[in-house]
């Protein structure tokens, strides 16, 4: 199964973002077309590029399809998935999909390069990467890394949280090494080549190393000074929020009932989630049930609708990332989010 793992990327070129921009022509790709329904009922397309395979945290979307819900609000939904992670920013971005999940602090950084997208939905409300070591080390806490080797896959991003963790716990940063292990994050712990890995998911690497018998440790980033922030978003363009607005509405909808499906029938909904996994990166059953686990109480908005977010959450996040140059202009962070 290692070799079908992906890395999330959390940085993309945002130059190739501009280029397709430029090449770009305006308006968005949804159309209306005709439904198979008895009635013959006009329904508006949408389209939503995935962030990566079809996984567990992808099971309200397959559940609002599979159940009809988009259905009923008038809504004929394309799920895509990306040929490469950085192509689903990229694309929502140019107006070539709809709607696109990815992350909130790429939004952020999208926006501090004048990209103009915008998230309408929090999905993941916590964060799903986290800091691992393994369970037969001595590291007990970030701030042992002092002098030890972790692993990552180059990208700044990462470089900010594990500096904040560690600095954040009494340790020194500077003395830790980053190793640049590319994908293989898996296999550079579990083979003692680094001593702890930055950029793995609990919901997905955690779970793969247990199961291959090399269970880890991880430290929640938030518990040591990175702020809470949305793992997963659902973003559309500027252009997007504008012309579309009454059918995000509906979609938002739609994925609400998606979810609380999920939340009722786990069982059911993985079923309908297996149905649909790609022939390219087959997914393990045991492994997507507890995944599951993890990510519906992450998921649970509590007494806010699903998706809501808290204008706090985006302020925080921007100054932490502004406060690690990792935004190249002044932004807003109101601009970055609507809950419609």
């Amino acid at each position: 199964m290692n070799t079908l793992i992906i890395q999330k990327k959390w940085l993309i070129p945002l130059y190739l973002i501009s280029f397709v921009l430029i090449l770009s022509s305006c308006g968005n790709t949804s159309k209306v077309s005709n439904s198979s329904n008895s009635e013959n009922k006009q329904t508006h397309k949408l389209t939503i590029m995935l962030d990566w395979y079809p996984n567990a945290v992808h099971s309200f979307l397959y559940a609002a399809e599979q159940n009809g819900y988009f259905q009923e609000e008038g809504l004929d939904v394309e799920i895509q998935m990306p040929a490469d992670t950085n192509d689903a920013l990229k694309l929502v971005a140019a107006n070539q999909v709809d709607l696109a999940l990815s992350y909130q602090p790429q939004v952020l950084m999208a926006r501090s390069e004048k990209i103009p997208v915008r998230s309408i939905a929090a999905i993941v409300r916590h964060p799903l990467n986290h800091l691992m070591v393994p369970q037969s080390g001595d590291i007990q806490s970030p701030k042992d890394l002092t002098g030890k080797q972790i692993g990552y896959s180059s990208i700044p991003l990462y470089e900010a949280m594990i500096r904040t963790m560690i600095q954040n716990d009494g340790g020194d940063p500077n003395a830790s090494k980053l190793i640049d292990v590319g994908f293989d994050l898996i296999p550079a712990i579990a083979t003692g080549q680094v001593d702890a890995i930055i950029g793995g998911f609990i919901n997905h690497e955690q779970l793969i190393l247990e199961k291959e018998g090399h269970p880890v440790h991880s430290f929640n980033p938030t518990d040591f000074g990175v702020p809470d922030y949305y793992e997963l978003v659902l973003v559309a363009s500027e252009q997007g929020v504008q012309n579309s607005e009454s059918y995000f509405k509906k979609f938002l909808s739609a994925i609400t009932k998606g979810q609380q499906f999920v939340q009722d029938n786990p069982e059911k909904a993985l079923k309908l989630l297996l149905a649909h996994e790609d022939a390219t990166s087959p997914l393990d059953k045991e492994i997507e049930e507890k995944s599951m686990e993890i990510l519906l109480p992450l998921m649970n908005a509590g007494d806010q609708n699903f998706g809501y977010q808290e204008p706090t959450s985006w302020e925080k996040v921007r100054q932490w990332l502004s406060d690690n140059d990792l935004l190249s202009t002044d932004i807003k962070a109101e601009d970055a989010f609507i809950n419609l």
